[in-house]
Protein backbone atom coordinates (compact mmCIF):
# COMPACT_ATOMS: atom_id res chain seq x y z
CA UNK A 1 0.00 0.00 0.00
CA UNK A 2 1.49 3.31 -1.04
CA UNK A 3 0.29 6.87 -1.64
CA UNK A 4 -0.94 6.00 -5.16
CA UNK A 5 -3.09 3.17 -3.79
CA UNK A 6 -4.43 5.48 -1.08
CA UNK A 7 -5.41 8.09 -3.70
CA UNK A 8 -7.11 5.42 -5.81
CA UNK A 9 -9.07 4.16 -2.80
CA UNK A 10 -10.05 7.71 -1.83
CA UNK A 11 -11.37 8.36 -5.33
CA UNK A 12 -13.32 5.08 -5.43
CA UNK A 13 -14.79 5.60 -1.96
CA UNK A 14 -16.01 9.02 -3.04
CA UNK A 15 -17.51 7.80 -6.32
CA UNK A 16 -17.13 4.24 -7.60
CA UNK A 17 -18.58 5.28 -10.98
CA UNK A 18 -15.51 7.34 -11.92
CA UNK A 19 -13.81 6.26 -15.11
CA UNK A 20 -10.32 4.78 -14.98
CA UNK A 21 -9.03 7.99 -16.58
CA UNK A 22 -10.60 10.11 -13.82
CA UNK A 23 -9.26 7.85 -11.07
CA UNK A 24 -5.81 7.82 -12.68
CA UNK A 25 -5.79 11.61 -12.87
CA UNK A 26 -6.71 11.92 -9.18
CA UNK A 27 -4.06 9.36 -8.24
CA UNK A 28 -1.34 10.95 -10.37
CA UNK A 29 -0.95 7.90 -12.63
CA UNK A 30 -1.63 7.01 -16.23
CA UNK A 31 -4.70 4.81 -16.85
CA UNK A 32 -2.99 1.44 -17.44
CA UNK A 33 -0.94 1.35 -14.20
CA UNK A 34 -3.96 2.70 -12.35
CA UNK A 35 -6.17 -0.10 -13.69
CA UNK A 36 -3.53 -2.69 -12.70
CA UNK A 37 -3.44 -1.29 -9.17
CA UNK A 38 -7.25 -1.41 -8.91
CA UNK A 39 -7.23 -5.04 -10.06
CA UNK A 40 -4.53 -5.86 -7.49
CA UNK A 41 -6.53 -4.12 -4.74
CA UNK A 42 -9.60 -6.15 -5.74
CA UNK A 43 -7.68 -9.46 -5.86
CA UNK A 44 -6.15 -8.83 -2.44
CA UNK A 45 -9.56 -8.07 -0.94
CA UNK A 46 -8.82 -4.43 -0.04
CA UNK A 47 -11.64 -3.53 -2.44
CA UNK A 48 -14.38 -5.97 -1.41
CA UNK A 49 -17.00 -4.78 -3.90
CA UNK A 50 -18.40 -1.69 -5.55
CA UNK A 51 -21.96 -0.72 -4.69
CA UNK A 52 -24.60 1.95 -5.17
CA UNK A 53 -25.61 3.86 -2.05
CA UNK A 54 -29.38 4.26 -1.94
CA UNK A 55 -31.50 6.92 -0.25
CA UNK A 56 -33.24 5.17 2.67
CA UNK A 57 -35.99 7.76 2.99
CA UNK A 58 -36.99 7.51 -0.67
CA UNK A 59 -37.19 3.73 -0.24
CA UNK A 60 -39.39 3.99 2.87
CA UNK A 61 -36.69 2.76 5.25
CA UNK A 62 -35.89 6.08 6.88
CA UNK A 63 -36.13 5.04 10.55
CA UNK A 64 -32.87 3.83 12.10
CA UNK A 65 -33.15 1.58 15.15
CA UNK A 66 -30.22 0.51 17.30
CA UNK A 67 -30.89 -2.74 19.11
CA UNK A 68 -28.81 -3.60 22.18
CA UNK A 69 -28.86 -7.29 23.04
CA UNK A 70 -27.70 -9.13 26.11
CA UNK A 71 -27.65 -12.90 26.36
CA UNK A 72 -26.88 -15.32 29.16
CA UNK A 73 -25.82 -17.94 26.62
CA UNK A 74 -22.24 -17.80 25.42
CA UNK A 75 -21.88 -21.07 23.52
CA UNK A 76 -20.78 -21.60 19.96
CA UNK A 77 -24.11 -23.27 19.16
CA UNK A 78 -26.03 -20.21 20.41
CA UNK A 79 -23.74 -17.85 18.47
CA UNK A 80 -24.27 -19.79 15.25
CA UNK A 81 -28.04 -19.74 15.76
CA UNK A 82 -27.92 -15.99 16.47
CA UNK A 83 -25.78 -15.30 13.38
CA UNK A 84 -28.23 -17.20 11.19
CA UNK A 85 -31.21 -15.43 12.76
CA UNK A 86 -29.86 -11.94 12.11
CA UNK A 87 -28.56 -12.85 8.64
CA UNK A 88 -32.09 -13.87 7.62
CA UNK A 89 -33.67 -10.56 8.66
CA UNK A 90 -32.98 -8.03 5.87
CA UNK A 91 -33.99 -5.02 7.96
CA UNK A 92 -30.98 -5.70 10.21
CA UNK A 93 -28.09 -4.14 8.30
CA UNK A 94 -25.26 -4.15 10.88
CA UNK A 95 -24.41 -6.56 13.70
CA UNK A 96 -21.53 -6.12 16.14
CA UNK A 97 -20.34 -8.33 19.00
CA UNK A 98 -19.43 -5.92 21.77
CA UNK A 99 -17.33 -5.73 24.90
CA UNK A 100 -18.90 -4.37 28.06
CA UNK A 101 -22.47 -4.62 29.30
CA UNK A 102 -24.07 -5.17 25.88
CA UNK A 103 -23.25 -8.40 24.07
CA UNK A 104 -24.45 -7.38 20.58
CA UNK A 105 -25.39 -4.10 18.94
CA UNK A 106 -27.55 -4.20 15.81
CA UNK A 107 -28.67 -1.49 13.43
CA UNK A 108 -31.96 -1.91 11.61
CA UNK A 109 -33.64 0.21 8.94
CA UNK A 110 -37.45 0.29 8.90
CA UNK A 111 -40.28 2.63 7.85
CA UNK A 112 -41.90 2.95 11.29
CA UNK A 113 -42.37 1.49 14.78
CA UNK A 114 -44.87 -1.10 13.55
CA UNK A 115 -42.31 -2.46 11.09
CA UNK A 116 -39.69 -2.52 13.84
CA UNK A 117 -42.07 -4.48 16.07
CA UNK A 118 -42.28 -7.13 13.33
CA UNK A 119 -38.46 -7.28 13.18
CA UNK A 120 -38.33 -7.59 16.97
CA UNK A 121 -40.85 -10.45 16.93
CA UNK A 122 -38.90 -12.28 14.20
CA UNK A 123 -35.70 -11.92 16.20
CA UNK A 124 -37.07 -13.15 19.54
CA UNK A 125 -38.87 -16.05 17.86
CA UNK A 126 -35.60 -17.33 16.37
CA UNK A 127 -33.15 -17.07 19.27
CA UNK A 128 -33.29 -16.85 23.08
CA UNK A 129 -32.25 -13.41 24.37
CA UNK A 130 -31.86 -12.19 27.95
CA UNK A 131 -32.52 -8.51 27.26
CA UNK A 132 -33.39 -6.45 24.19
CA UNK A 133 -33.30 -2.66 24.30
CA UNK A 134 -34.25 -0.56 21.27
CA UNK A 135 -33.20 3.02 20.58
CA UNK A 136 -34.66 5.03 17.72
CA UNK A 137 -32.36 7.58 16.09
CA UNK A 138 -33.93 11.03 16.19
CA UNK A 139 -31.46 12.59 13.75
CA UNK A 140 -28.58 11.33 11.65
CA UNK A 141 -25.75 13.79 12.14
CA UNK A 142 -22.98 11.88 10.35
CA UNK A 143 -23.05 8.65 8.41
CA UNK A 144 -20.44 7.57 5.90
CA UNK A 145 -19.22 4.43 4.22
CA UNK A 146 -15.75 5.91 3.68
CA UNK A 147 -12.96 4.29 5.68
CA UNK A 148 -10.23 6.67 6.90
CA UNK A 149 -7.16 6.01 4.77
CA UNK A 150 -4.45 7.74 6.79
CA UNK A 151 -3.81 4.48 8.66
CA UNK A 152 -3.37 2.48 5.43
CA UNK A 153 0.10 3.83 4.76
CA UNK A 154 1.28 2.76 8.22
CA UNK A 155 0.08 -0.83 7.68
CA UNK A 156 1.71 -1.37 4.33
Amino acid sequence: MDEFDRRILAALQGDATLSIAEIAERAGLSPTPCWRRIQKLERSGVIRKRVALLDRKQLNAGVTVFIAIRTSQHTLAWLEKFQKAVADIPEIVDVYRMSGEIDYLLRALVPDITAYDAVYKKLISRVDLTDVSSMFAMEEIKSTTEIPLDFALASG
